[in-house]
């Protein structure tokens, strides 16, 4: 299991730095300390010890959709009795596996499988499906369109004036994209390797990226530019929602009538705790992953958010006990 982190240093200028790098994870120091109330090499210095002490971490992401690098698939898991954390275990050291929360409710585990095609997603999920032994059902739910994803979510501990600033202009709510028609285009030799280096390190320098990878910086500067222009590369900051002041961390699985989905998902979609909401196929077609200050919220949150949605026919509400690995990397837990 993954070890707790110490956190005894955490104040409010610590928040303020993570809330200032979820909004935008390669924001310019200059503009950081602006934000955050700070001098720049304050701000550093506490984004290194965060960094140092694994209890923070910027990565770049790719919005599948708008590539040919593959798709997702969330899948709901019911383990043996038992065995829901030994799954969890194995489950997270998957490379095929992007996400893992372990949860109460209908599912033990909610799951997000990343595969290239149709057929590697069979060969996950039917023939090599990790922890099958261990495994007593499962429940596929295919995501076919985000209505926000984790990358626009905004903490809501600085201002509005400084979100405005901070976030990239490039970041467009996915409500509002006029492109889901478009042919997803593939990525090139230099853009796959670019990736993969800000996957592990989102605020990596472009000076590095260069060296790395053996190019000049005006052509990697160039073709991070453009990945981010077409919405492909977005960077998140992966940390422990309590850490913000955000103690329940949930997901909600909706049906909703069809011909009110859409406004169904603008809805919730602009809800500040949504961290990422998606279409999906199947039982459930609302899928969302959202956090609030403390579990009592969630009284309130299902009559008052849940309840309140156009063509709402069912709702089901998994809580997390802990998340195992976001955004393909393990998670540390704080106490």
């Amino acid at each position: 299991m993954t070890h707790r982190a110490p956190t005894g240093t955490i104040d409010e200028l610590d928040q303020r730095i993570i809330a200032a790098l979820q909004l935008n994870g390669r924001a310019p120091w200059s503009a950081l300390a602006r934000w955050v109330g700070a001098s720049e090499t304050t701000a550093q210095r506490r984004y290194r010890s965060l960094l140092e002490r694994g209890l923070l971490r910027v990565v770049g992401t790719l919005e599948l959709d708008r590539t040919r690098e593959g798709s997702s698939m969330l899948v709901r898991v019911q383990a043996r009795p038992g065995q829901g954390l030994a799954v969890a275990d194995r489950l997270t050291e998957s490379p095929d596996v992007r996400f893992v929360a372990v949860v109460t409710g209908a599912a033990d585990l909610i799951v997000d499988f990343v595969a290239r095609d149709n057929e590697e997603m069979m060969r996950i999920l039917y023939t090599d499906l990790p922890a099958a032994d261990l495994i007593a059902g499962t429940e596929a739910v295919p995501v076919i369109r985000a209505f926000t994803s984790a990358s626009m979510w905004d903490p809501g501990l600085l201002s509005a004036e400084a979100a405005a600033a901070l976030r990239p202009a490039s970041l467009a709510s996915s409500c509002d994209r006029d492109d889901w028609d478009m042919t997803p285009q593939p990525l090139t030799p230099l853009e796959q390797d670019l990736v993969a280096v800000l996957k592990q390190d989102g605020r990596t320098q472009v000076s590095t990226l260069a060296r790395q990878l053996g190019h000049t910086e005006s052509g990697v500067a160039r073709a991070m530019e453009r990945l981010i222009a077409r919405g492909v590369l977005q960077f998140r900051t992966l940390v422990d929602p309590s850490l913000l002041g955000y103690d329940a961390e949930f997901m909600v699985w909706l049906s909703i009538e069809p011909d009110r989905l859409e406004a169904a998902g603008r809805q919730l979609a602009r809800h500040p705790g949504t961290k990422f909401l998606g279409a999906a196929t199947g039982r459930f077609n609302l899928v969302g992953h959202m956090v609030l200050p403390c579990r009592a919220d969630l009284l309130r949150y299902t009559s008052d958010v849940i309840g309140r949605l156009p063509g709402l026919i069912a709702s089901d509400v998994t809580l997390h006990l802990v998340t195992m690995k976001y955004s393909w990397h393990r998670m540390v837990r704080p106490v």
